[in-house]
């Protein structure tokens, strides 16, 4: 294992040795490749530079206090891939060889996987896009499926603390019949002017409203947005929203829980009956909200009355990553272990 300062890794890129590569030609895909070149050679007309014909995913491998490492639901984001591919006309990944590098690539840099007690984990990246040489635009005949992993630290500084949100009425990160339901880059784009207006006004991320009405709650920055109330999980139900498979896992968790789950449009003024509230995703698990700021109404829908996490966001927060961790029992069957 490399001799690294663990607990006090940023969420930035750090270099490890090696990556995972498998190319698409001929309408088949090839053989996985091992490379510890960090840098792509592709054509300067490739449809990803110019039309967008890219995807990715992320998820992670956990060291358990047990020295297995796992990782959690990787089916689920091969399956997500497989979405993005049929939306913007790419092969699909199969759940196989998405599997078979997501192993390969966390075996091969398992000296880069942070201890235990850190805080930290391996953040894994798989990239797809498209390489042929064109300027008309359609998709392109060739692709290139590779995915790469680096140590993290956690998203918000912070750690498991309440953040402040702002709504931003006057940017839409996706349309309702657009590609917000599937993981690609041009929604991150979108989304980048709003996130340092939010960033600049103090705020650790921007709220988004429905693009069609401007009523209901959509997205939280690159996050799923979920209320508790009434032992009721509530989350919004959205077509311009990513499928958040953290998201999915914490509804599996509150039923378990005994917990109602509703998944339905969440009117902007509902905000004011949330006992507890947060955003969810991969990076940070949860990261439970302290306020939502309505800059335009100047309303504002204090969540969390002490400035401390809520009791149910904690004890799904600590479950999750439980069984990431392989501490909690994995009755649902989310966690594989890549090495024993």
């Amino acid at each position: 294992m490399k001799d690294l300062d663990w607990s006090n890794l940023s969420f930035g890129y750090m270099p490890t040795d090696y990556n995972v590569r498998c190319y698409y030609r001929n309408g088949k895909w090839g053989e996985v490749e091992v490379c510890s070149e960090t840098t792509l050679n592709i054509h300067m007309a490739a449809t990803c530079l110019h039309y967008g014909q890219e995807a990715f995913e992320g998820l992670k491998a956990y060291r358990g206090k047990d020295g297995k490492v796992r990782v959690f639901r990787m089916d689920e984001n091969a399956a997500r891939l497989q979405s993005t591919c049929r939306g913007i006309l790419m092969p699909e990944v199969p759940t196989e060889l998405f599997e078979e590098m997501v192993k390969k690539v966390v075996r091969l840099n398992q000296d880069y996987i942070p201890t235990y007690e850190s805080g930290a984990t391996l953040y894994i990246r798989p990239l797809l896009i498209g390489t042929s040489a064109q300027v008309g635009v359609h998709p392109s005949t060739e692709y290139l499926f590779m995915i790469f992993v680096t140590p993290v630290g956690p998203y918000f500084k912070g750690g498991f603390s309440t953040n402040p949100y702002v709504i931003i009425r006057e940017f839409d990160r996706s349309a309702p019949l657009g590609t917000g339901i599937y993981k690609v880059g041009g929604n991150y784009a979108a989304s980048l002017l709003a996130n340092k207006k939010a960033h600049d006004l103090g705020y650790a991320c921007e709220f988004y409203l429905d693009a069609k009405e401007k009523k209901y709650m959509d997205e939280c920055g690159a996050a799923n947005f979920f209320g508790i109330k009434n032992n009721t999980y509530v989350t919004p139900k959205s077509t311009s929203i990513l499928p958040s498979i953290t998201n999915k896992s914490l509804m599996q968790l509150a039923e378990d829980y005994g917990m109602k789950v509703e998944r339905r449009q969440i009117p902007e003024e509902e905000l004011g009956t949330f006992e507890e509230a947060g955003a969810c995703g991969t990076a940070a698990v949860i990261s439970p909200i302290s306020k939502i700021d309505d800059l335009e109404t100047k309303k504002s829908y204090v969540i969390s009355k002490d400035g401390k996490p809520g009791p149910i966001s904690t004890k799904l927060y600590n479950h999750l990553r439980g069984i990431q961790y392989g501490d909690e029992k994995d009755k649902h069957g989310w966690v594989s272990i890549v090495i024993e």
